[in-house]
């Protein structure tokens, strides 16, 4: 190999961007969950594992892949093989978004001061510390980095992110975008399939794609003109748009195999559309009422830390720059950010975060033209070495490494697993127990039974779901003995159901009323022959005419008012000190479960053994208010 040779090798970009994403897994391994987390988690690993169908809108290119990685011999659990996959789909992402980064800045740097610089080496060291720089900027924001630590569909959707936006943008300049006039069609590339083949892809893996839209139609015309010939291209490109949209088939050909996990019984053309369009979200949607204003608020808030402050000022620079350079890049970046906000802004949820990626991309990519700026700056008016300004400004985009390690460190994350295990040990042999806390433990507890095979005698009902027929069905096939114990009921809920779920006229007190009494008839047919559970947050109309005794994080069901001994086990929790909404709240479940405990002994007067059951709250939330406050009422009451 000659000089040269080593020379092309050691400035390839493609070099540049492998090297930008291996630092980036090796990053997501060191702080990679060693189990099952929070929300989906669970219930996405284990559909994953068995081949089933997810909640909507599916999903069905993330569980086939999710099958495979699970197979793979990278860990010793499929969870960890799971969490894996997460931190390799997010750093192929970041490979493509280098690659889409440089791609732009060569087209955009024609302009500036250092485009003109004699030493060509001097711009390329500048395009690819940009583009490295611009790469650990998103790589280490803390939605990003998130997404890559355990297992969720969007660390899929941001490796498609830049894949279809490295591929649009790679057909559109294949001739370089005119920065001046001209705005004739470019000729024919493979690149348009290639982007049309991506982006049907990423369609089945996440429909927030669908917000690539007004960046991409603005750009495509911008740029290709409005032609028969563009609009031809546009028809050609559908073939491999619908090939790759065609994984979603797996819904219908899977779903009628009856897996274990089949959410939404996709058997026909109803209940798929359904399942594709997430009609079981759509409450959640609220268009520009007061929650988008709350949305939209905490957005602004967190977008200055989610790039440690710096990425944010160098976008503002980018911005700027690309107005002057290339004004339809700019244009289409903005859009990008734009669509994405006033789409996410209005849906209802707490997690929200994760549907601002493409936000959070967009920012980075503009960060890029800003720390190429920083760079000719720097070289210019500052007079250092191109070598040494391009290591400066790849340390200045691993600063949100620094800032955001210990937020999205969950390589201690036992918290979910813990809470899992210990409300299994809160349950009687045979148990049933009915519950809506989805997020941190009835997810994670499909992974436990179905796959690991723990505690498969716990029959868990998620009393929320229970209200889709769907769910009524997955629980017959799973549990007929319930359903046909309490048909009669399930039947009458079921035709108040029907209407509601078909959009027809219907009376919600009187499906709630149906509703009622369907749970109720679950429990009083099964009470004599298991032991039948609730969680603490379930309704008292849920359990009307039966006691609740406190058994260890549950309440169990009693059909007469005698006194039965509560029942605190031991738990196994590891500590995992850092705070959240989703941790605090799991912490919290433990330290009411314990003032449940004592309170039942305090009302029949054992005062010493309750002071010590509250007492435990602190081996879980130290000092805890609420423990404290209890502990002082019941010195107050001697």
């Amino acid at each position: 190999m000659t000089m040269n040779d080593t020379t092309r090798f050691v400035l390839n970009p493609r070099l540049h961007a492998a090297a930008s994403a291996l630092v980036a897994f090796l990053v997501y391994l060191k702080t990679l969950a060693p189990t099952v987390s929070f929300i989906d988690s669970g219930e996405l690993a284990a559909v994953a594992c068995t081949l089933g169908v997810a909640h909507p809108t599916g999903y069905p290119l993330f569980t086939l892949l999710g099958w495979v990685f699970s197979k793979l011999p990278t860990a010793s659990e499929e969870i960890v093989r799971l969490n894996v996959m997460a931190a390799f789909f997010s750093s192929v992402g970041i490979f493509f978004f280098h690659q889409l980064t440089h791609l732009l800045l060569t087209t955009t740097v024609s302009r500036t001061a250092l485009a003109k610089e004699k030493h060509k080496a001097r711009l390329t060291h500048g395009l690819l510390a940009a583009s490295a720089g611009a790469s650990m900027m998103l790589a280490f924001s803390e939605t990003y980095w998130s997404q890559a630590t355990s297992i969720e569909v969007y660390s899929l959707h941001a490796l498609f992110l830049s894949v279809v936006s490295y591929s649009f943008f790679k057909a559109v300049l294949v001739k370089g975008v005119s920065n001046g006039g001209d705005d004739s069609p470019r000729e024919s590339s493979p690149w348009w399939y290639v982007f049309a083949f991506a982006l049907g892809l990423s369609f089945t893996n996440h429909m927030t794609t669908i917000l690539l839209a007004p960046g991409f139609l603005y750009l495509y015309f911008a740029t290709q003109g409005s032609s028969p010939a563009t609009w031809k291209r546009i028809g050609l490109m559908g073939l491999p748009f619908l090939l790759g949209l065609s994984v979603y088939l797996y819904l219908l050909f899977r779903a009628v195999q009856s897996p274990i996990l089949n959410w939404g019984y996709t058997v026909n053309f109803e209940r798929f559309t359904w399942h594709l369009t997430a009609k079981q979200y759509r409450v959640w949607i609220t268009w520009f009422t007061d929650s988008a204003g709350r949305q939209f608020s905490y957005f602004l808030q967190s977008l200055p830390l989610e790039f440690a402050y710096v990425g944010v000022a160098l976008a503002i620079l980018g911005i700027l720059i690309l107005w002057r350079t290339n004004r339809k890049i700019a244009n289409t970046i903005v859009l990008m950010f734009v669509g994405c906000i006033l789409y996410s802004i209005n849906y209802d949820i707490h997690d929200i975060d994760s549907y601002f990626l493409l936000a959070y991309v967009a920012v980075a990519l503009a960060a890029g033209c800003g720390v190429f700026s920083l760079y000719s700056w720097l070289l210019s008016k500052q007079g250092l070495k191109s070598s040494t300004a391009a290591w400066l400004l790849v340390g200045i985009g691993l600063v949100p490494l620094f800032v955001h390690y210990a937020k999205n460190d969950e390589s201690k994350n036992y918290l979910v697993e813990d809470y899992t295990m210990n409300m299994f040990g809160s349950l009687q042999p045979n148990a049933m127990v009915f519950s809506f806390q989805w997020d941190y433990w009835v997810s994670a507890s499909y992974y436990y039974q179905i796959v690991k095979n723990v505690r498969p005698d716990v029959v868990v009902i998620d009393k929320e779901l229970l209200r889709r027929s769907w769910y009524l069905k997955e629980l017959g096939n799973r549990f007929p003995w319930l359903i046909r114990g309490s048909q009669e009921q399930v039947d009458a809920f079921g035709k108040e159901l029907y209407k509601f779920e078909h959009d027809l006229p219907y009376n919600s007190s009187v499906i709630q009323a149906r509703f009622v009494e369907m749970i109720l008839d679950f429990i009083s047919k099964n009470i004599a022959s298991r032991p039948v559970y609730v969680t603490p947050e379930m309704e008292p109309e849920f359990t009307e005419g039966f006691q609740r005794v406190p058994e260890g994080l549950a309440l169990r069901l009693y059909t007469d008012s005698l006194y039965h001994e509560p029942r605190v086990p031991p738990f196994s929790y590891r500590p995992f000190d850092r705070e959240g909404r989703l941790e605090n709240s799991l912490r919290n479940m433990y330290v009411r479960g314990f003032i449940a405990a004592g309170s039942h002994l305090y009302r029949r007067g054992k005062i010493e053994e309750a002071e010590a059951v509250v007492s435990r709250a602190f081996t879980v939330v130290p000092n805890s208010p609420e423990a404290l406050a209890w502990l002082r009422q019941i010195k107050r009451g001697l």
